[in-house]
């Protein structure tokens, strides 16, 4: 796959857009953009140099050149929505505002982890700052995300949920019955496929029939869009119309945001399925790069304060990694707690 074959276009059953975020958006907003974006940049490469020492134990799935994603379409929640995120989950956990010395010492397997080093890389959750978690299954949190936007409903409330999934799900079975059911109830979920253009390690294109996953909508009669996943501004765009929509009771929307992971599906990923050329090739697109150059040009923050957001990004990154080790581990006592059995 080259540049030349990603094709990102509207789908032609897209919602009506709202104006450009750099000129609505204030200042202090898109400095937070950035200011995430960076953060999950610098949380996955610490916490692969400790997955490196031997100090994380099982696998973790990396999500390294697709921070716009998560922070573009986080960015257009208020605090008390919700998110349902996938097995690649570290940048939306970050986004929604997680605290990255907890989320640490989840690695880390620490007592003092999100959940008490239980958890670990795939399975954490911040339930007080909505963000509801994940499961190892993939697409398992699409139907997931149906019950609890039905609960919603049910209840009155106007929040509204965000469904993470990749493009490996969208051809499972849940994934159609859940947009299904969301389009008949109207229900206050937005849907958002991270297209990173492989499902573990086979191309998207072997495995979808459609080009564009967002195509699909058009089959449960709601607005579909393909963004550049790669434009945190594109997808706050996106998302934000979607999210209006929910709120006023309209119903679901699908979002495809097309991206890249630069490392393997996971940590045992030899990563032997593409070329070296693609990688580079698209860590040219690098999306933090890019809105950094976005911002400076605009003359909305000056290329010494975009850097000095990066380098305290990092700083506070590595005073989370320090302050986790020290953390105890999890005591044998209390190992049944919170454990179910019938």
């Amino acid at each position: 796959m080259t540049l030349s074959d990603l094709k990102v276009e509207v789908s032609t059953n897209s919602a009506t857009k709202n104006p450009d975020p750099l000129v609505e958006l204030p200042q202090e907003k898109l400095a937070w953009m950035l200011q995430k974006m960076c953060e999950i940049r610098h949380f996955e490469e610490k916490a692969e140099d400790l997955y490196v020492r031997g100090l994380v134990h099982g696998t973790m799935h990396l999500s390294i050149g697709q921070e716009a994603s998560s922070v573009g379409s986080i960015a257009a929640l208020r605090p008390d929505d919700l998110i349902i995120h996938h097995h690649r989950g570290h940048g939306h956990t970050i986004a929604k505002g997680a605290d990255i010395t907890l989320m640490m010492a989840e690695f880390l397997g620490k007592e003092a982890g999100y959940c008490r080093g239980r958890g670990g890389s795939m399975h954490i959750a911040d339930l007080a700052g909505g963000n509801l978690g994940a499961t190892g299954v993939v697409g398992s949190g699409i139907p997931t995300s149906v019950g609890i936007a039905l609960a919603l409903q049910m209840r009155r409330s106007d929040k509204v949920l965000l469904s993470y999934f990749g493009d490996g799900a969208n051809n499972l079975g849940e994934f159609h019955e859940s947009l299904n059911m969301a389009a008949i109830w109207k229900l206050p979920v937005v849907f958002i496929c991270e297209n990173n253009q492989y499902g573990m390690s086979g191309p998207m294109q072997k495995m979808t029939a459609v080009p564009q996953i967002s195509t699909r909508a058009i089959a449960y009669g709601i607005p579909g869009e393909t963004v550049d996943g790669n434009d945190v501004l594109a997808v706050y765009r996106a998302t934000q119309t979607a999210v209006e929509r929910a709120r006023a009771g309209l119903g679901p929307s699908l979002i495809e945001n097309v991206t890249y992971r630069w490392r393997g599906h996971s940590k045992s990923d030899r990563n032997l399925y593409r070329t070296q050329e693609e990688i580079e090739a698209w860590k040219q697109r690098c999306p933090i790069r890019r809105f950094k150059r976005v911002l400076a040009e605009a003359g909305l923050l000056t290329a010494e304060a975009v850097e000095a957001i990066d380098r305290e990004a990092k700083a506070g990154v590595d005073r989370a990694a320090e302050a986790a080790q020290t953390f105890p581990e999890p005591s044998p006592d209390n190992l049944e707690d919170e454990v179910y059995a019938p």
